[in-house]
């Protein structure tokens, strides 16, 4: 072979090829002495007018099977006949797509005689390196790295002599520059945006949507890679399983987006957090994250106090240090303090005072004063404890009131708390796991980029 330029339809698993065949031969009835015809060496001879080997392709993939054009034949005095006819070939090649788009192609074509057997036509090797590269043209999208040939001579079953074939196995490689530039680096910049959206606050609005534009622009990147792929199951190329795993990263942090938003958005009215989901959000994970809320540090020590004292049956002041002590840290009632009592006011109030169907009603002495003056006092008082009950009463539902806001506004915080924990926590899984899936597929790849 004197030139050779490759081009490979891998969407038809076909490598098209621009070669010239180098075929020589000797024939002894084309030999004549160059003193009697005047010096003539060399003639050019139609080579339909002569005989010459009927060499074709076997797995060609032309409609017209044989893509060679029909040149003169160069016949030597001495009966030496040359034949150089150049041809576009189309071969089958079959394409092993397990390590795109870092692959190297093996495509044999393969030469013999189509009626001749090796008895009759022995075909042979000029060079043991195979075919002349020296004339190669270079293709954008693959390197040719070799071109060796073997001979092989096969005996069938049905005839006792061999059949020789010339077998050319084309060894190329995909330059990846332009995979990588346009497919593997936006994949990694869209899956790191898949990432970052983890740090947005939920009530942007704009999370969730974030996710499913992610996931509709690696589709569109997948479909382009299976465009250029032949419809095979006998591999998944590598190209592809890396966008399998990203695809599934953004698909999972969808999923994990709609969890946070749900945890961001629930209250006290539709949900109630169990003390095993307290434990775990609230607790043991913002401790392994190194989260906390403003104003308060989780430690491992604090864990297990806030835990021996839910044991106790007694609710801690979050107001209070923790290294105060625990009959301090127990908070009193909501309207103890705001009536600033003691929770037990109810036994302290008027002491002297006893109530009757809402009533109350005061023990006067009768040694200091006269019977109208106790008359009056007691009536005074009377009034005095009607009104003092209604307010009491009053303050009471009020404070019931603010103390079910609070608690509502706690248990609130607490959801949205354990909301910003899962953000974090998926932001550095899936930050883990798009880090460790690119460096697995490169460390993988046979060869990274080939300019």
């Amino acid at each position: 072979m004197f030139s050779f330029y490759c081009f490979k339809d891998e969407k038809n698993q076909l490598l098209i090829t621009n070669t010239w065949l180098k075929l020589e031969w000797n024939d002894v009835n084309l030999r004549w002495n160059e003193s009697d015809y005047g010096g003539i060496k060399d003639l050019r001879i139609p080579p339909y007018k002569i005989w010459k080997p009927d060499v074709l392709m076997y797995n060609s993939a032309d409609e017209g099977f044989d893509g060679t054009y029909q040149t003169k034949v160069v016949v030597s005095s001495d009966g030496t006949c040359l034949y150089i006819p150049p041809g576009i070939f189309k071969s089958t090649c079959k394409i092993d797509i397990t390590w795109f788009p870092f692959d190297d192609q093996r495509c044999k074509m393969k030469f013999g005689s189509w009626t001749y057997s090796g008895w009759q036509l022995d075909l042979q090797l000029q060079s043991e390196d195979g075919g002349d590269l020296s004339d190669f043209i270079k293709n954008g999208e693959w390197d040719l790295i070799g071109c060796p040939g073997k001979r092989n001579a096969i005996y069938y079953k049905c005839c006792p002599e061999p059949y020789v074939d010339v077998t050319f196995e084309i060894v190329i490689r995909r330059r990846t520059l332009y995979y990588f530039c346009n497919l593997i680096l936006p994949c990694v910049l869209i899956a790191s945006m898949a990432v970052l959206g983890f740090t947005l606050p939920p009530d942007c609005g704009e999370k969730l949507s974030l996710g499913v534009t992610i996931l509709l622009s690696l589709t569109v990147f997948s479909n382009m890679v299976n465009d250029t792929m032949p419809t095979t199951s006998d591999a998944v190329p590598l190209l592809g399983t890396y966008f399998n795993c990203i695809m599934f990263m953004v698909a999972s942090s969808v999923v994990s987006t709609v969890l946070i938003l749900n945890f961001h958005h629930r209250s006290a009215d539709t949900h109630e957090m169990s003390p095993m989901v307290k434990s775990v959000f609230l607790q043991w994970l913002p401790w392994v994250l190194r989260i906390n809320r403003p104003g308060e540090k989780i430690t491992r020590k604090s864990i297990m106090m806030t835990n021996k004292m839910k044991e106790l049956g007694m609710k801690v002041r979050p107001d209070y240090p923790l290294e105060y002590p625990l009959e301090e840290r127990s908070s009193k009632s909501l309207l103890a303090n705001v009536l600033d009592i003691d929770d037990d006011f109810r036994a302290h109030t008027l002491p002297h005072t006893h109530t009757t169907n809402n009533t109350a009603f005061i023990r006067v002495p009768h040694g200091g004063h006269s019977v109208d003056d106790s008359h009056l006092v007691h009536t005074c008082m009377s009034s005095c404890t009607r009104e003092l009950n209604l307010i009491l009463k009053e303050i009471r539902m009020i404070t019931d009131k603010m103390r079910k806001k609070d608690e509502d506004d706690e248990v609130r915080s607490d959801w949205k708390f354990a909301a910003m924990v899962v953000d974090r926590l998926c932001l550095i899984v899936f930050t883990l796991f798009t880090v460790t899936a690119t460096v697995a597929v490169l460390l993988s790849a046979p060869h990274i980029i080939v300019p």
